[in-house]
């Protein structure tokens, strides 16, 4: 009876170490599924925004890509949108709140494929847009491009996924 509750302990404590280590320690795909949550957040508003509040948010979306991030988008029926940097990705965030009433981006469906160094990433997203009063939902495919940088997981590019013809 005693060696039994000993390895239901033991099997208890091992059970938290794991569930633990995943806590403190989470993979690069838990890492890269996390910060494009962030990025749908903040990439997403509401009418009557603050616009200090709107500035912030901008800036802080601008924050989870590399200096150098490179974006070439083509969705349905709006202008190809190519540019480059964190300035570029901060005037975009703000022009869109300046386009549109209110914007949610969701990311439904996100495939993540960490490179062999396990410093670089792959993630093919469904994008899931609707603009405030429309009752059209815009989905198109994505693909993130990640580079790990001191510990931290920045988009590097993003580019539209063609659909095959």
């Amino acid at each position: 009876m005693k060696a039994v509750s000993r390895l239901i302990l033991l099997a208890a404590l091992i059970a938290a170490g794991a569930w633990l280590w995943t806590i403190f320690f989470p993979s690069p795909e838990t890492i890269i599924h996390k910060r494009l949550a962030q990025v749908a957040a903040e990439a997403s508003f509401n009418s009557g925004e603050n616009p200090l509040v709107a500035a912030a948010r901008a800036e802080h979306l601008a924050s989870r890509f590399s200096t150098n991030v490179e974006v070439n988008l083509n969705a349905p029926g709006f202008e190809r949108q190519e540019f480059s940097g964190r300035a570029e990705i901060t005037q975009a965030a703000a022009g869109a709140r300046l386009h549109f009433s209110g914007l949610k981006v969701e990311f439904p469906d996100v495939n993540v494929t960490v490179g062999p160094d396990k410093q670089s990433a792959v993630a093919d997203v469904a994008v899931k847009v609707q603009a405030a009063g429309e009752k059209d939902i815009t989905v198109q495919e994505v693909k993130f491009t990640f580079q790990k940088f001191g510990g931290d997981w920045l988009i590097t590019r993003v580019e539209t996924v063609r659909a095959p013809s």
